[in-house]
């Protein structure tokens, strides 16, 4: 155990992000379980680091805006596709998604074949370096986080005509663009999804329950892998799968056998 690495500075940064996308995916989470879709975040956030690849291979600056848009647009135009399956195919919907998923990752693979850096930075993307996000950034995050979330909540979560759907994908695929590159894809679906399963059999408080349990999985992950010096993408993963587990089976109630 290396206690010696426990800096604050960098430790506090890395915690708050977590919290911001705890705030807003554990709800969206819930719906995507509830509208059956679970892989639409794997989707959408591999569409929108194609985006970002091909800005790179565009030859724009990694983290300029032109590498924003290029992602969000990628996203958005992924969502919008996956909008239009939805209504017309639903039946085959979930298979859309994973062929999505699959030509984003190749597509991106191909753009990076002749980068030297390719590997690290679609490394980056997927395993994310949480530890790393500047205090500056978390401001633009929260302030964007907050739109998506106040224009979900006024527009009607629950809502099923074609405007509630398009406007469910469109919010959520730029809420996973900006968390993709805040935290990584592997938090990005476990924060979307772990929560909602473990709190399915919650009937009161079930976001509430989801928060306190994606915000403990945040702070135990980072705290082990800075003490053991693992890469805390991963760490976060398993420790906040391993506390949903612990949860579900803490809430499940026994059955009791009926008499015949």
């Amino acid at each position: 155990m290396n206690f010696a690495a426990l800096d604050v500075g960098i430790l506090w940064p890395a915690f708050a992000a977590g919290l911001l996308v705890t705030l807003t995916h554990v709800p969206l989470g819930i719906q995507v379980l509830k509208r059956g879709i679970v892989f639409i975040d794997l989707a959408i956030a591999q569409i929108a680091g194609f985006g970002v690849v091909f800005a790179d291979f565009a030859g724009f600056e990694p983290q300029g805006w032109a590498v924003q848009g290029f992602a969000l647009a990628a996203a958005l135009a992924g969502a919008l596709l996956l909008t239009w399956t939805d209504k017309h195919w639903p039946d085959i919907q979930e298979a859309v998604i994973g062929v999505s998923f699959v030509l984003a990752a190749s597509g991106a693979l191909l753009l990076v074949a002749s980068n030297p850096h390719g590997t690290e930075h679609l490394r980056d993307l997927l395993v994310g370096q949480i530890l790393w996000v500047s205090p500056a950034k978390l401001g633009l995050v929260a302030l964007a986080y907050a739109v998506l979330m106040g224009v979900w909540f006024l527009r009607g979560r629950g809502a099923g005509d074609d405007g509630g759907r398009i406007a469910f994908y469109l919010l959520f695929a730029s809420a996973v663009t900006i968390s993709v590159q805040l935290v990584g894809l592997y938090l990005v679906f476990t924060t979307l999804i772990v929560p909602a399963i473990a709190t399915r059999r919650v009937v009161r408080h079930r976001v509430i329950a989801g928060y306190i349990l994606s915000g403990a999985g945040y702070a135990l992950g980072l705290l082990i892998s800075t003490l053991t010096d693992w890469p805390s993408g991963p760490a976060i993963v398993w420790v906040l799968t391993v506390l949903a587990v612990l949860f579900a089976l803490a809430i499940a109630r026994p059955r009791i056998p009926s008499v015949s």
